[in-house]
């Protein structure tokens, strides 16, 4: 009985780098076919990178695509690949011209037949629909006596088109080529549609996803085969690349070689691999090898510092204390801790001169005041950034950016802010999970107990603290997860038992500050309602809810 070896290869692709995709796909393909893989499978667009957005409408792009492509299928024959049958995520071309999201099978250094995406997502991350055309056809391949459908990504998330077209096609495998960024408390959904499908087919299905950072989206892995009854047979791990290999026998019968599963990792400790992936593939693919950051001595500030290092490597992390004369002593040596428990570059910059200088031109007082200091502080890191080079790191989270509790031009400053959709009080579980598992490596925690630990203040002014001018932190979050991740209203939020003066000063501050939260850095999405990507909120306090009836 023939048996019919797959090898899903969840791989890091870089948007517009046709090159360095192509080398990746040939390196990868090579280790599958030494495996004795049969069929080779890497995710959505992974010649292209994705999501490529309008560049896939650029015809210079497109030309220079094509060229690639063509000149992939011979160069796996001389990787040693050309007797599997690889499947490519890439950029294709519709009768009309317009470009498609397309699954290219290539054998033998030739393009054996492609397939289209049917289903174009147009929601939240995605934009699909409006820049490309979408395929009707199905396509199933014969490979090693086998016959295997294909589909992408979206494919299988709605009725109909390709899923519903193979249901009576006598399928050994769907196989299914995905770019699905992460999102808190995802990756079981997929198990659960991929398990629905094959069901429905009445075949396997092997599901193999991109891993890495694209901007503010992250590609978490977690490639899986789940057998004709729907049972998860095999996972690979995530946020890191893998070549996960399974052997196919008879109709519906999938064994995984070498079968052991990947330790599925809670959400806190995936929340924290998505972050630290998401910065070092942002640094790395825009050119840059090293990051700066304002180090406070506040929870904030270290946990960022910690990812930061994980990210790029200690030795490529400054941080840089700026006290003001409202500095505690305590956020000085908190700040050197942190930074001694890491081992970055530790800097200490006062800012009393550079403040007394604007104060004495300007004589500003109350918040005027308290701005500059952030401000003065944003000038500094910026400074280093263009005179060393490094990327700097926005440290605000979630929380503090919802309600406006930032500084334009200040503590907002940078080119990448981790914590962007981080809330405060999942800072301190990430915190904590990464002392944790610093612990259990028998590593020194990076993260101070007392940054964990104290009250959290912007120290702009004597004896200033949070809790003053916000909610406690708790509350404000479950506020904050009401109305921003789950879109209730002012009544809505009422009725769910909050207060009316907390739900009237959180709504309000959430509004007053979308103008802020438009020129913030991009940062990771880790949740299905990410400031900038997926919540547009009015800029105006004059629209109340309760008038748009």
């Amino acid at each position: 009985m023939t048996t019919l070896r797959v090898a899903l290869a969840q791989t890091n692709s870089t948007v517009g780098d046709l090159d360095g995709n192509a080398a990746t796909v040939l390196r990868v393909a090579s280790a599958a076919a030494a495996e004795g893989a049969d069929l080779i499978a890497f995710g959505e667009m992974m010649l292209t990178g994705y999501p490529i957005e309008d560049l896939a409408v650029r015809g210079s792009f497109q030309r220079a695509a094509a060229a690639r492509l063509e000149a992939l299928a011979g160069d796996l024959v001389s990787a040693g690949a050309g007797d599997a049958v690889v499947v490519v995520g890439a950029l294709g071309t519709a009768a009309d011209g317009r470009p498609t999201n397309t699954a290219v099978v290539l054998h033998q250094g030739r393009i054996v037949t492609r397939y289209t995406k049917h289903h174009l997502p147009n929601y939240g991350v995605f934009d699909e629909f409006r820049i490309f055309a979408s395929g009707n056809d199905p396509v199933v391949v014969d490979v090693a006596g086998k016959r295997v459908g294909l589909a992408i990504c979206e494919d299988i998330w709605q009725d109909g088109g390709t899923v519903e077209q193979l249901t009576d096609d006598s399928l050994d495998l769907l196989l299914v080529i995905n770019g699905s960024p992460y999102e808190r408390g995802k990756a079981p959904l997929r198990v659960r549609l991929g398990a629905q499908r094959a069901r429905e087919v009445g075949a396997p299905v092997a599901y193999v996803n991109l891993i890495g950072g694209q901007d503010d989206l992250v590609f978490d892995g977690g490639s899986f085969v789940v057998d004709v009854d729907g049972e998860l047979l095999a996972s690979g791990p995530t946020f890191v690349e893998h070549l996960l290999v399974l052997d196919i026998d008879a109709p519906g019968q999938t064994v995984v070689r070498d079968a052991a599963f990947t330790r599925r990792s809670d959400d806190t400790e995936q929340m924290y691999d998505a972050v630290v992936l998401g910065l070092r593939d942002y640094a790395l693919k825009n050119g840059f090898g090293s990051v700066v950051l304002g180090l406070s001595g506040g929870i904030d500030s270290a946990l960022v510092a910690a990812i930061a290092a994980d990210a790029v490597g200690a030795s490529n992390v400054v941080g840089v204390s700026m006290p003001s004369v409202y500095s505690s002593s305590h956020s000085r040596t908190d700040a050197e801790d942190s930074a001694e428990r890491i081992g970055l570059d530790y800097r200490v910059q006062e800012i009393a001169p550079m403040v007394d200088a604007f104060q004495g031109a300007l004589g500003l007082s109350g918040t005027a005041e308290e701005n500059l200091q952030a401000r003065v502080r944003g000038v500094i890191l910026m400074a280093l950034s263009n005179t060393e080079g490094h990327l700097v790191l926005a440290t605000g989270n979630k929380s503090e950016l919802a309600v406006g509790y930032s500084t334009i031009y200040g503590d907002a400053v940078g080119g990448y802010a981790p914590l962007k959709d981080v809330s405060k009080t999942r800072v301190w579980e990430l915190s904590r999970f990464r002392n944790a598992r610093a612990l259990d490596r028998g590593e020194v925690e990076p993260i101070p107990e007392n940054s964990i630990t104290k009250p959290p203040s912007a120290e702009l002014r004597p004896g200033q603290r949070d809790d003053q001018s916000l909610p406690d932190y708790e509350l404000l979050d479950n506020v904050l997860d009401a109305y921003v991740e789950n879109a209730l209203g002012r009544e809505d939020l009422l009725a769910s038992g909050f207060d009316e003066e907390t739900v009237e000063t959180v709504v309000s501050l959430v509004d007053r500050a979308e103008w802020k939260r438009r020129q913030y850095p991009i940062g990771p999405k880790v949740t299905a309602m990410a400031f900038g990507r997926d919540r547009r909120l009015p800029i105006t306090s004059a629209f109340r809810e309760s008038d748009a009836d």
